[in-house]
């Protein structure tokens, strides 16, 4: 991909995407290498949301693979349309050859692209964003590999399919499990963590036009005191430090206090293990003055 540091560095700005000049770095070499972009860390820390913003710099289709346990070759290559092929057997078998028919039914006309297909055959290089690759198995991870190789598949009754353009790939871990040798070796790896008081404020700052300065730096502080607490089982995402900051502003705050927080902490925490964690044993009160510090 032809593009510059400096000009990736501005799409990423104008897609309001704080990333500092590790993540930059790492995503331009990427492209510049062709090789896919493999980004780890927890849920929520903005894996998926560099895809997106890679798309829209370069003006192109997002091509989604979810992955999840059982995911298989045939759903995430392509399958054929099995209930178009049987209606058309019950209207042609009296009609036509045996060979013709088969001939037939196994063409472009039946054929239902999934996402890798799809990436494979778009005119336009698209970004292919294989989301959790971590909940597959090893067996799909060893497929995945040999075609992220060469962006070859073969399907047996049409051939070898080969890129016209080279998609733009991101894949994504939660860390679930360790993933291959051979699969990092391929990729260009970032392990990107949740952000820092400074960067969560630039952050919310780029997304929330208009919030005071004084509750951004306490929100921000606040997700650190929360986020660092080992006993929060699920640690709020940057799209739950946005929708809470949304939500203060929404209700007219200009900076966090107690009943601000008991109300409306359950748009940070979305367990009651979590919530009743937080009220026992970090509390609005000591939440709220420690971020006035």
């Amino acid at each position: 991909m032809k593009i510059s540091v400096d000009e990736l560095a501005k799409g990423f700005r104008k897609e309001k995407y704080v990333a500092d000049k590790e993540i930059l770095t790492t995503v331009y070499l990427a492209l510049k290498l062709n090789k896919p972009l493999l980004l780890e860390g927890d849920a929520g820390v903005g894996k998926t949301e560099i895809s997106k913003v890679l798309a829209n710099i370069f003006d192109t289709e997002l091509i989604r693979l979810q992955c999840y346990e059982g995911l298989d070759e045939n759903k995430a290559l392509y399958e054929w349309n099995y209930q178009k092929q049987l209606l058309k057997i019950q209207l042609k078998q009296d009609n036509v050859s045996e060979d013709v028919l088969e001939d037939d039914l196994f063409s472009e006309e039946y054929l239902l692209e999934r996402p890798l297909l799809k990436a494979i055959r778009s005119n336009k290089a698209p970004v292919l964003l294989i989301d959790e690759i971590d909940k597959t198995d090893e067996e799909f991870e060893a497929f995945l590999l040999e075609v992220l190789s060469d962006f070859t598949v073969s399907v047996p009754e049409l051939g070898t399919i080969q890129a016209g353009e080279i998609p733009i790939v991101v894949l994504t871990s939660n860390n679930e499990r360790e993933l291959s040798d051979g699969l990092k070796r391929r990729c260009i790896y970032l392990y990107l963590n949740y952000p820092t008081v400074e960067k969560e404020k630039e952050i919310i700052s780029s997304k929330v036009p208009g919030i005071e300065e004084k509750l951004t730096e306490q929100v921000a502080k606040a997700l650190k005191i929360i986020r660092d607490d080992n006993e929060i089982r699920k640690k709020p995402s940057i799209a739950e430090t946005l929708d809470w900051t949304r939500a203060l502003v929404a209700l007219d705050a200009s900076k966090l206090d107690p009943e601000l927080v008991k109300s409306t902490i359950n748009l940070l925490l979305k367990t009651k293990e979590d919530i009743d964690h937080f009220n026992e044993n970090i509390g609005a009160d000591a939440l709220c003055a420690n971020v006035r510090e």
